[in-house]
């Protein structure tokens, strides 16, 4: 193995998370520098969907995504316990067929549920939905545990983690820059993509994966996070600015869910908030090698899904000089 001597990554969050852990793993000397006190309080990665789905996201994101999510799943279930592995609804209500059948040309690795596979699978969407797409292959998690789970693990491996401090060792022979959002100083082509959430608390809804309520004005996803908590979103705004979300997005994704399951007018709001995805103008991830300095980012809508596989990437790179020309360019900074 090709040892880079000391490595520092900028940012403590599901990238920097994950290629801390990856490269402690393979027994590089890490520090993971986040400017933060507290871990996690910047950034978006606790605003996440955190699915897993890659065969999904075929419907909007670049080929590549697909391809580098089907690893990056892989490796949430080879190193999470939590990782849950049910796959994907895809519905929509019976005025929106046409929806579900765009949907399906556009995407693969899903079988058509009737009615009554639907009912037996998720009983509460009996009577409402026309069947449903299964993607079996898919996964999702709750993004805060992910999140502990990967820090403990990469401290536990030797990482150094130093919190509150933005600025890396003098001493490093090597700069991995993870901070999203935070590396427009370096990247200015980068852009932020706002997504807005609603955290909720029912005993009355009982979903045991993520589905996604096909619309054509405001599509929405639902995703279990366990003990009757469940997380709403979807939008997708050029903005980026983070915070409270906006009446509108609140309107529209409290009133997507009841068209989901009605049992969710009785669900207690637990958390609202946006946070902003870090993109490039084509959506697509990117690493960028310059001397002593590597910028992993771009990851978009797609951070808990692709995170291991890119981390997975740089470090082959570090170790054999290997480059895969769909991910890695120069960078011109």
């Amino acid at each position: 193995m090709s040892q880079a001597g000391k490595i520092a990554i900028r940012g403590a969050g599901i990238v920097g998370l994950w290629q801390a852990l990856t490269l402690a793993r393979r027994g590089h000397r890490v520090t993971l520098c986040e400017r933060s006190p507290l871990p996690f309080m910047h950034g978006c990665s606790l605003y996440a969907g955190a699915m897993l789905a890659p065969n999904c996201e075929k419907e909007s994101a670049e080929p590549i995504v697909r391809e580098l999510g089907r690893r990056g799943l892989a490796l949430w279930r080879d190193t999470y316990p939590r990782t849950v592995a049910n796959g994907t609804l895809v519905v929509a209500l019976n005025r929106d067929r046409a929806e579900l059948d765009r949907f399906a040309r556009m995407t693969d690795g899903h079988r058509r549920l009737p009615p009554t596979e639907l009912a037996a699978s998720e009983p509460s969407l009996v009577d409402r939905f026309a069947g449903a797409l299964y993607y079996a292959q898919e996964g999702h998690l709750s993004p805060e545990p992910a999140l502990h789970f990967l820090l403990d693990q990469a401290q536990a491996a030797g990482a150094e983690v130093r919190l509150g401090e933005g600025e890396v060792p003098t001493d490093a022979n090597l700069i991995i820059d993870c901070r999203g959002l935070a590396a427009k100083d370096r990247l200015p082509d980068l852009r932020g993509v706002r997504g807005e959430r609603i955290v909720v608390k029912s005993r009355e809804v009982n979903l045991s994966r993520p589905v996604r309520l096909l619309h054509p004005r405001f599509p929405l996803y639902v995703v279990p996070w366990g003990l009757g908590v469940y997380m709403i979103g979807a939008t997708v705004i050029e903005s980026e600015e983070a915070g409270p979300i906006t009446l509108r997005s609140a309107l529209d994704l409290l009133s997507a869910a009841y068209a989901l399951d009605p049992a969710f007018a009785e669900a207690e709001i637990v958390l609202q908030g946006a946070g902003t995805r870090p993109a490039f103008p084509n959506n697509r991830p990117r690493i960028m090698v310059a001397q002593r300095y590597i910028s992993v980012n771009g990851l978009y809508r797609h951070g808990f899904l692709l995170a291991p596989v890119m981390a997975e990437l740089v470090a082959d790179h570090i170790e054999t000089g290997a480059t895969d020309p769909e991910v890695f360019v120069a960078d011109s900074s």
